[in-house]
């Protein structure tokens, strides 16, 4: 038997590690020596908030989650590291699994996504929101030409953004308050202040990642008519103002929602979950994405600093466990 530690959320804004003993491993499983585990600050905050509400405890468990919301829970989705015990042939591979924090674990070989030999380790730990970019962009129906708006630019926001501009004759802004226009140029989209900016009213699609009502209002000031409004934040409990009135039946705007959990309806037919996370790592291959991991904090640090890292308005991009 081999302990392991694992970051566990026990009351609001409140963490800690915990040691547990790891199984021996089963058929068809390796065990994983982790290296980086990235924060997912929107869904994350809303876990070590206590946030969840009862309604979604179910859909939002995590593969690999022990206990149960609200507390205590062990959450994450986003670890890398090398297999260390398994089939002779993979070891010293370097994998994602959608895991929680822990510095060691065990899982299924198919739950272990290689990560491309041109993907920096640290890198990949941007895979699970690369998915979650990669699904928005197909919900979206955005094509070759079109002018897009990225309301809100953190980690998703931006990710939507560099897939957005790799469309041919594609027009895209990121609009926040944060000043990361330097970010957004680096990844071949134009950036506009929230203050400073004037909606259009002539988007052909228009991504909110912004997780604010501000934000929503905005994503549909800039929509063109029937154009789509992407909804990718993920608010949590409470309830949301969305400025349904004025003009937005006259324009028949679509306000649709976009959620990982299950693969979009263009593709679902053909893309299997495994095939879309190969898909989001193979296109992490791109060194500007380095810009979009701000903090790196060792891992038994993890309890002292996540309050601050997951504080309302926190600055700064992806953060990192580094064990």
């Amino acid at each position: 038997m081999t302990d392991a530690r694992s970051l566990w959320h026990e009351a609001p804004r409140a963490a800690a590690i915990r040691s547990t003993p790891l199984p021996p491993l089963g058929p068809g499983e390796a065990r994983v020596r982790t290296s980086w585990s990235a924060v997912s600050r929107g869904t994350e905050r809303l876990v070590f908030e206590g946030r969840v509400p009862p309604s979604e405890w179910t859909r939002m468990r995590a593969p690999f989650q022990e206990g149960a919301f609200s507390f205590p829970v062990k959450y994450g989705y986003c670890a890398v590291g090398a297999i260390e015990e398994g089939p002779r042939e993979r070891l010293g591979e370097i994998v994602f699994c959608l895991h929680p924090h822990q510095d060691r674990f065990v899982a299924p070989l198919d739950m272990l996504r290689r990560v491309p030999a041109d993907v920096p380790p640290r890198r990949a730990t941007l895979a699970a929101n690369m998915e979650t970019a990669l699904n928005g962009l197909w919900d979206s129906g955005a094509g070759p030409g079109d002018r897009i708006i990225v309301v809100g630019a953190g980690v998703l926001g931006l990710l939507v953004a560099a897939l957005a501009a790799r469309l041919p004759g594609a027009e895209v802004t990121v609009v926040d308050r944060e000043p990361r226009g330097d970010i957004a140029q680096s990844l071949g989209a134009r950036f506009a202040s929230a203050g400073d900016f004037a909606p259009g009213g002539d988007a052909d699609v228009v991504f909110h990642a912004s997780a604010s009502s501000e934000g929503l209002a905005l994503a549909l000031d800039a929509a063109g008519p029937e154009a789509a409004v992407v909804e990718l934040s993920w608010h949590g409990a409470g309830a949301v103002a969305a400025p349904l009135g004025g003009a937005f039946h006259v324009r028949r705007l679509r306000l649709l929602s976009s959620q990982v959990g299950q693969v979009a309806p263009s593709r679902r037919p053909r893309w299997s979950y495994a095939r879309r996370l190969d898909k989001a790592l193979e296109l992490l291959a791109d060194p500007r994405l380095d810009a979009l991991i701000t903090e790196e904090i060792a891992f038994e640090n993890a309890p002292q600093e996540l309050p601050r890292v997951l504080a309302p308005g926190a600055g700064g991009l992806a953060t990192l466990f580094r064990y």
